[in-house]
């Protein structure tokens, strides 16, 4: 989630297409009666997203539940938790090194409203960001349609380290009307050459991600959805901005070409790692990925700094495979905590920071 900047043309040249043949390798069509937690993670949070956004982002059903086989995420307007507004974000379990990556998509509309559909390197509780790279497949920056913004034009964006923050991007406008008037197709294809973006099937913006600067876009990322209200870009609501705003998604979909063999994270070969948590710091909970290589016992847990068990969050045989918990520190005190992975008889500890 990011602002537009130029950059040197050797990032823009077109590769050649090539006819390819793309199989469905996830999705989630949003057909039951409730978020499928095995899938995906809220994010839990009033900390600004990173951005100076202005909601709450909550798991309540006020702010996000399935109706008519749609998922839809509510921005309200109202004090919660020292905020004005309140709203979802919420991030898949898996994540896939390339493919075609889609959604269908109703947004919600108006000055501040910050709807995205995006994508963040796995390795984020490593590196940072930007180095692991960001990949904004849908980004809507709300209020009337100008050549910078406004509710009928949609942003597609990459954003990377190079020396510091870089990115590229570009838009695409509809004719006429707003994209919150009808569902719409957000896309991109990602390969190891380059990331081309979509609206509708007609593509708007590309990225050669060959040169060595560009390598985060080589390695697996998640997908995220969220509402924002406010922030650097958007700017904060005005009179004219209603409340409630729905942002509405049909389904996400994940395809990748049928000779590669790769289905995402848990479909390749896996080592015994811990990932730093994210976010980090963090209130009131966060999310810790870790991976084993083979089936064994595991244990995961959280103690203090005096070595006090606070919480266990796996204690249980598991097969080789990537996983994620979520830790919740709703009721500890801010301070820094230790995470620890057991497995095969060898451990990881990482240091973790509530923030309160």
């Amino acid at each position: 989630m990011r602002a537009v900047s130029m950059l040197l043309l050797l990032f823009i040249i077109s590769i050649p297409a090539v006819s390819q043949t793309y199989t469905l390798v996830w999705s989630d069509e949003f057909d039951s009666t409730a978020v499928n937690t095995n899938e995906w993670e809220y994010e839990v949070n009033g900390n600004g997203g990173g951005n100076n956004e202005l909601q709450y982002y909550t798991s309540r059903m006020q702010n996000s539940f399935l109706s008519g086989g749609v998922f839809k995420i509510m921005a309200l307007k109202e004090s919660y938790l020292g905020k004005l507004y309140t709203s979802a974000r919420l991030h898949t379990k898996k994540s896939w090194l390339y493919g075609k990556i889609e959604a269908r998509m109703k947004l919600p509309y108006g000055k501040g409203i910050w709807p995205a559909f995006w994508m963040l390197g796995a390795n984020i509780g490593t590196v940072g960001w930007p180095a692991c790279g960001e990949i904004d497949i849908m980004e809507m920056i709300g209020g009337p349609t100008t050549s910078t913004g406004g509710d009928g034009r949609v942003f597609g964006t990459a954003h990377w380290y190079q020396n510091g923050h870089a990115q590229y991007g570009l838009s695409k406008a509809l004719a006429s009307g707003r994209l919150a008037d009808e569902f719409h197709t957000y896309s991109i294809l990602w390969d190891d050459k380059q990331i081309i973006w979509y609206l509708d099937g007609v593509q708007y913006c590309v990225i050669n991600t060959q040169p060595t600067a560009l390598n985060a876009f080589r390695a697996p990322h998640f997908i995220i959805l969220n509402l924002a209200v406010g922030g650097n870009w958007p700017g904060s609501p005005d009179a004219t901005t209603t409340f409630p705003q729905l942002f509405e998604i049909d389904y996400v979909r994940v395809y990748q070409k049928s000779t590669t063999g790769v289905t995402g994270t848990d479909a390749v070969p896996h080592r015994f790692s811990l990932e730093q948590n994210y976010p980090n710091p963090f209130n009131p909970s966060t999310a810790i990925r870790y991976s084993i290589a083979a089936e064994s016992f595991v244990t995961l847990t959280v103690t203090d700094l005096l070595g006090r068990t606070v919480q266990t969050l796996v204690s249980e045989r598991q097969s080789a495979g990537a996983y994620e918990r979520t830790f919740d520190a709703s009721a500890l005190p801010s301070g820094m905590y230790l995470c620890r992975l057991t497995a095969n008889g060898s451990t990881e500890v990482m240091k973790m920071q509530l923030l309160k």
